[in-house]
């Protein structure tokens, strides 16, 4: 298990992330640019190396009533997965994704792995694009969707 200076460490090797002491020692680090509400993604770190890492759009992880990921017994490796994996999850769209969206209303999803989709409606097609790239183009809303789960996409919040 690494201590709580090691996982302090990893976490602070995240330049968007911004620390905030809380009670008791414990700490928390804020994704400011989140889309949500959600700020937290490190929620309650405790020099017991006790802590929680936001993970409600993270298929792979058990989450609590919260939607929140206990890392108490996590390596290093699985540590920087996840924080970076809720990073991802809670960031505004890229500058591709608003150039082929535009004003066009679009649904964003994304993967475990952090990858990003758009859909969106446009000429008569439901169609994904992976940044400025045409990813795929269905006749129907549910097609898209069966290509969308079927390749591990998840609406994004």
């Amino acid at each position: 298990m690494l201590t709580f200076e090691q996982k302090l460490a990893i976490i602070e090797s995240f330049p968007q992330l911004q620390r905030k002491n809380v009670s008791l020692k414990r700490v928390n680090f804020h994704y400011e640019e989140s889309v949500t509400d959600k700020k937290n993604v490190v929620y309650h770190l405790h020099p017991n190396g006790n802590g929680f890492v936001y993970g409600e759009y993270l298929d792979e992880y058990e989450i609590d009533e919260r939607g929140m990921v206990n890392i108490r017994d996590f390596t290093e490796e699985e540590l920087r997965t996840i924080v970076k994996k809720a990073i991802a999850s809670l960031a505004p769209p890229s500058h591709e994704e608003q150039a082929i969206a535009g004003d066009e209303e679009v649904e964003h999803w994304i993967d475990d792995d952090g990858h990003s989709l758009i859909l969106m409606y446009e000429h008569d097609m439901w169609n994904t694009y992976a940044g400025l790239n045409l990813d795929g183009s269905f006749l129907t809303y549910d097609e898209a969707l069966e290509y969308l789960d079927e390749e591990g996409f998840k609406p994004k919040a």
